[in-house]
């Protein structure tokens, strides 16, 4: 998802005052002596060969594309792990 370069000015020179939070519900002192903290897991930097057209591809999807890879490559290894 993108956000315009307008919207984000807008959003920017919103007052805090002007943001409305009744969607949420306050943390309490309950919710922090449940909580867990989640690390994500960590990466590797790895040196890797890929077929010309499909590096192309991923790059002409814009910023971003080694996260995508990376994503495709994770949902391909779940769904491998549950058969």
């Amino acid at each position: 998802m993108s956000i315009s370069p307008n919207r984000l000015r807008a959003l920017a020179e919103r007052s805090d005052e002007a943001i409305d939070y009744s969607d949420i519900p306050p943390l309490d002192d309950r919710f922090f002596e449940a909580a867990e903290l989640v690390q994500p897991a960590g990466k590797a930097q790895i040196t890797m060969r890929i077929d010309s057209d499909v590096l192309d591809w991923f790059r002409a999807q814009g910023k971003g594309y080694q996260t995508r890879m990376n994503a495709v490559l994770k949902t391909y290894m779940l769904t491998q792990s549950k058969r």
